[in-house]
């Protein structure tokens, strides 16, 4: 297996760390990393899954706090970022067909690296819109993962003046009239929004740390997302919702909510989680949008409700 990492100051491997590509169902090339535990007893494997414009080297870090507590990782770049294959000619646009191709690529990832590369029992610890991926692939890995924590997912968006119906009904319009390549918002790739105005974290380091990360490896990053991935997202967030669906999700699952996110919206976790009969709730406050990526008094509550959650009464432990 071959070294596919790209180094940072401050931002080390971590330890005994393996990646490598796999080819997905339209021969796109997706890069992958394996992080083995480093402490006994062995309690399993977390897959984690990042979110829209995010690679596997912003949770290195994540990835040695697992292997500190005997938990193993794994991870992947979603196609169309970070060291992934891009889809379209422009690749700093965030872009996808739909949301079940990352699923349809999540589950051959677990079926030629997890499965037989990484000790079970398997859990899954997702992040935005990896956390709408992996609600959106539950009933394919029922019988797979035992249990997940979904970090800030995407139901909605914060505080937007159309609601995610209205989005998905103005993203159809577009993208059959031939605009699906079309940006919607955000910057362009490369742009790095000052720490004083973003609203990911209250952690100056942590938030230098990966603007350098990007700055130093330009190609791992996104620009804003196209009409297609808005459309796709919004689309999955519906899907997501339907009772019918709902009742499918038979993972036990942790919610966590930033009490100050401002880029989803945390009503529509709020009253997901209420709906899901096997999901349960927990509110950071004062936390932003990426909790695993704050500053320490509000990731370390967070590793907490992880540690309470996972692996779980019923885990066997080796």
């Amino acid at each position: 297996m071959t070294d596919y990492f790209y180094d940072i100051p401050g931002n080390p491997k971590p330890e005994r760390a393996t990646s490598g590509y796999i080819t997905a169902f339209d021969q796109k090339k997706l890069r992958y990393a394996l992080f083995p535990a480093t402490s006994r007893p062995l309690k399993g494997t977390v897959i984690i899954l990042p979110g829209r414009n995010e690679c596997i080297e912003k949770y290195f870090e994540t990835a040695r706090d697992l292997a500190a507590r005997g938990l193993g990782s794994a991870s992947l770049d979603w196609r169309g970022q970070g060291a992934s294959d891009r889809l379209i000619r422009d690749a700093g646009r965030g872009h996808v067909r739909g949301f079940f191709d990352y699923t349809r690529d999540l589950e051959q990832f677990f079926a030629e690296i997890v499965l037989p590369d990484c000790r079970g029992p398997y859990y899954i610890l997702a992040h935005s819109m990896g956390a709408l991926i992996a609600l959106l692939g539950t009933p394919a890995m029922v019988n797979r993962v035992r249990r997940m924590v979904l970090i800030a997912p995407f139901f909605a968006l914060h505080k937007s003046p159309l609601s995610m119906p209205a989005i998905r009904r103005m993203g159809n319009a577009l993208y059959y009239s031939g605009l699906g390549q079309l940006y919607v918002s955000g910057g362009r790739q490369g742009q790095i929004e000052p720490f004083a105005t973003n609203k990911l974290t209250t952690d100056p380091e942590r938030y230098r740390r990966n603007c350098l990360l990007y700055e130093t490896y330009p190609h791992l990053g996104l620009g804003g997302p196209t009409v297609a991935w808005i459309r796709a997202a919004a689309e999955a967030a519906a899907t997501v919702q339907n009772p019918e669906f709902m009742a499918k999700v038979q993972i036990p699952t942790l919610f966590i909510v930033a009490g100050a996110d401002e880029v989803v919206s945390n009503r529509a976790i709020e009253d997901y989680s209420r709906r899901l009969r096997i999901g349960s709730l927990l509110t950071i406050d004062g936390a932003r949008h990426e909790i695993l990526q704050e500053a320490d008094i509000y990731r370390e509550q967070f590793l907490a409700a992880f540690d309470a959650f996972i692996p779980g009464s019923d885990a066997p432990v080796i």
